[in-house]
């Protein structure tokens, strides 16, 4: 009862009887994760019914139930229960429930009036989930659709209350200061050298420089990973200032029992070496110490791969706040930052939402599932990126969980959802039961999720021992990277032995767990896991499956180029086992920044032509296409077999038909590709003349000539052509004259002449432009009886005037020359008749 969180008990019960809607805002430890289910059970808000309470992650599910059964007294899975990916432990009497996000949304497919839920709580909102949000947007929905009587609540340490109130209105919000200590921040002097130390070994030398000037509390230390926190362990052990500590593990892979000793209580100081789970999620008393490494593993999705893979980040300043914050629960505390004040200063402010930085093909699937046809306009807390929708449902039809054309989810899609994995990987599991390959497909989904198992090659003798120990031959780059993982655990991931073969030890030895937790999926989903000879072409038909829009065909055996799907271009690996196939999928497809961007196609796996029509029956078409050979330089057909959008088959031939052909080649001349040399300047100045004469006087009613004019006369130029030769020389004037009726051209000769007429008989030549006013150029003597002007367009239009010296050199420019007879001729007269005394002079 001494819990910050029973300040807002009366307010909370009577807001959420006003609205059905409320914002809980309170700081871990305030109790609220704990108190409030207990709150609604004990004042009869759920009658009949249930709170299941959503959490974000499954260590914090379990051990939150866990702890409120205690606290009344009952057996876990009675009145208090938990069900988290593997583990349901409920009963039809459980009436406090805690689950993980996913759960309740696959519940909602096959309970989607949620009958017996009478209020959800969405806990530690902040971390916005993707699955969290879009659980919420179901619940609003089925709460003001058939259950409107269903109560919500969202609860949060941090929350941009402001715009959640505007989403939910109308809704209650609470808000809690909780009761927090001062706590100390200090951070390194200068930065971590990733390259020369390790995250843990600094840890742990702090930890005995800190301890002597700390010495009353317990110690939480944040690492990223399981892996790190066995380290950090082994490296704070082996210090002196040990002495006397229990050090224990906490994160979400270990057994329970161990977990629960994470956060037992003990006469001894203790130290806790956790991942984030510890940062909100959960309380430990007694904590007075935070050493934090400022890393977590963040699900993200990798382009290369096409998957989400959980990658070690550098956490925003409002996560490191809140690891600050666990130092001062109970009493003033100090928290060490291992980097830099500079270094935090350039941190992001907060963590992107997951619908920002995830691939959304796993929950694009369930909300089809669940009958949302357009996911573009689903209700959505924060909207994604459209080419994030795109993208996920292109996935989504070519593993065949989408209809291609409509959209729909199929019955494959609704198989799929049973394996609460990325859909990539539940259709490669489907797909490896049928073929019996069960284990190594689990196998590559777990190489596939960290880092790269390779380290860089250190030169021709790493290459040659790596091909003895290995071997070189294989169908897919896959078998290679599996046969290194096998030596590698085999070899206990020994450092030295690992790197003899390039092979990354830490990454091969994070591999394990994640091979095990894809096998336990395959096993409850009733799929066979045991070990059995694996037929010829198993485990490539189901990377094809899993990979199809990656597939990539070789263009020529000469080089590494291949065609890839929506029009790419890349290159295949040079070291790639598979370069003798002409057809193949990548596991990973990256972009290589050089002076030019190149795609590189790496984790390769051969595949036949055959396997495509057995396995994607419907995805086959062909194109016949008139398109223009830029080698040959002429019209051909092209006939191509696509498998969807990628061409497997190219076949050329003549005879295209006679419009087609000089539509295309009308456009390359259009585009300046090709020439034709008949269109010359004095075709140019032509169809200026028209424009202009429409322009200068339209009661003529001349018609214009744009682009598609010009087009339009290229295709009757180069009608009955099929190639450049047959153009090239083409005459072009009786078609760009036929532009113009009889009438028409003699007015355009008339009144924009293409030379005028100097009173002294010659004849000048007059420059049209688009930009400029008519002009003509003239010498002096030509000019003398011209008093003021010339004017063209019926006397509309006066023309520029360059006055020419005997050496055909500019000396005025006018479109009136009484000024230059005026006031500027005798003083040029006097100069160049003493040049020119030969030519005529007045």
């Amino acid at each position: 009862m001494d819990l910050p969180i029973f300040e807002l008990e009366t307010r909370l019960l009577a807001q959420l009887d006003l609205h059905r809607r409320i914002i809980i805002q309170a700081p871990t430890g305030s109790g609220k994760s704990t108190q409030v289910p207990q709150m609604l059970l004990d004042h009869g808000v759920l009658g009949d019914g249930q709170v299941v309470i959503l959490q974000p992650r499954r260590l914090a599910t379990r051990m939150l139930a866990a702890r409120v059964a205690r606290e009344r007294d009952t057996r876990l899975g009675d009145e208090v229960g938990y069900q988290i990916r593997f583990d349901d432990v409920t009963s039809p009497g459980t009436r406090i429930k805690f689950v993980t996000e996913g759960i309740l949304l696959r519940q909602m497919l096959s309970n989607p009036s949620l009958k017996g839920i009478s209020t959800i709580l969405f806990d530690e909102f902040h971390e916005r989930h993707l699955y969290g949000d879009i659980t919420l947007v179901r619940a609003l929905q089925i709460q003001e659709s058939t259950r409107p009587d269903l109560k919500i609540g969202v609860m949060s340490a941090t929350l941009a209350a402001e715009s959640l109130e505007k989403y939910l209105h109308p809704c209650g919000t609470l808000s809690s200061q909780g009761r927090m200590f001062s706590v100390t921040t200090e951070y390194l002097a200068k930065p971590f050298d990733a390259e020369r130390e390790t995250i843990w070994d600094v840890a742990a030398l702090e930890f005995e420089r800190l301890v002597g000037a700390h010495p009353d509390g317990d110690i939480l230390v944040f690492m990223p990973g399981g892996y790190e926190i066995s380290r950090t362990i082994q490296a704070i052990r082996a210090t002196r200032a040990s002495k006397g500590f229990v050090i224990l593990p906490l994160h979400g892979e270990l057994p329970p029992a161990e977990q629960d000793a994470a956060v037992a209580r003990y006469d001894q100081r203790k130290v806790i070496v956790s991942t984030n789970v510890a940062e909100t999620s959960l309380t430990i008393d007694g904590v007075r110490l935070v050493i934090d490494s400022g890393l977590a593993r963040m699900a993200r999705y990798d382009p290369h791969r096409g998957i989400n893979t959980l990658l070690i980040e550098k956490i925003s300043r409002a996560s490191a706040d809140q690891r600050a914050g666990r130092a001062g629960r109970t009493a003033p505390g100090h928290c060490l930052r291992l980097w830099t004040a500079h270094e935090h200063s350039t941190r992001n402010a907060q963590e992107l939402p997951e619908v920002k930085r995830l691939d959304l093909s796993e929950v694009v699937l369930t909300l089809k599932a669940s009958g949302v046809e357009d996911v573009r306009a689903f209700r959505w807390l924060e909207p994604p990126e459209p080419r994030s929708l795109d993208r996920a449902e292109t996935l989504l039809k070519g593993l065949g969980a989408l209809d291609w054309k409509t959209g729909a989810i199929t019955p494959m899609g609704r198989r799929m959802l049973s394996f609460p994995v990325h859909p990539r990987y539940s259709r490669m599991l489907l797909a490896a039961e049928e073929h019996r390959c069960v284990r190594p497909v689990a196998l590559i989904a777990a190489l596939t999720q960290g880092r790269s198992l390779w380290v860089r090659s250190e030169g021709r003798r790493m290459d040659e021992e790596r091909e003895d120990v290995l071997g070189g031959e294989a169908e897919s780059d896959f078998f290679i990277l599996m046969r290194a993982w096998r030596y590698a655990d085999k070899n206990n991931y020994d450092l030295q032995r690992c790197r003899k073969l390039g092979i990354h030890a830490t990454a091969a030895r994070q591999v394990r767990p994640l091979f095990e937790h894809f096998l336990k999926i395959a096993q409850s989903e009733g799929l066979n896991i045991q070990e059995t000879p694996i037929p010829d072409g198993a485990v490539e038909r189901c990377l094809l499956v899993g990979f199809s829009d990656h597939l990539a065909r070789r263009l020529d055996s000469g080089t590494l180029r291949c065609a890839l799907a929506h029009n790419r271009t890349g290159v295949l690996a040079s070291k790639s086992v598979v370069q003798k196939s002409p057809l193949f999928v990548a596991g990973e497809i990256r972009e290589v920044q050089g002076k030019e961007l190149n795609v590189l196609l790496t984790l390769a796996t051969a595949v036949k032509p055959e396997w495509l029509h057995e396995m994607f029956p419907n995805d086959f078409n062909e194109k016949h296409e008139v398109v223009y050979d830029p080698s040959s330089k002429r019209v051909i057909v092209q006939e191509q077999k696509l498998f969807r959008d990628l061409v497997l088959e190219s076949r050329q031939s003549e005879n295209p038909p006679r419009y087609a052909a000089a539509a295309i080649l009308a456009k390359e001349v259009l585009d300046g590709r090709l020439i034709l040399k008949s269109w010359d300047d004095a075709v140019e100045q032509w169809i200026i003349r028209v424009n202009l004469l429409r322009e200068w006087c339209p009661e003529m009613e001349l018609p214009s000539i744009e682009n598609e004019d010009r087009l339009a006369m290229f295709q009757q130029i180069c009608l009955g052509a099929f190639g450049y030769k047959d153009i090239k020389e083409k005459p072009v004037w009786p078609v760009v004259k036929s532009w113009l009726t009889p009438l028409q051209r003699e007015l355009l000769e008339k009144h924009t002449p293409a030379r005028v007429t100097l009173p002294h008989g010659r004849k000048a030549k007059v420059t049209y432009s688009t930009e400029n006013p008519p002009m003509i150029s003239a010498t002096i003597q030509d000019l003398y009886d011209v008093k003021e002007g010339l004017r063209i367009a019926q006397n509309r239009v006066p023309l520029v005037i360059h006055v020419l010296a005997p050496n055909r050199r500019p000396i005025q420019v006018t479109q009136n020359l009484s000024t230059f007879w005026k006031d500027d001729y005798a003083k040029i007269k006097k100069e160049l008749q003493r040049k020119y005394p030969k030519h005529m002079w007045r």
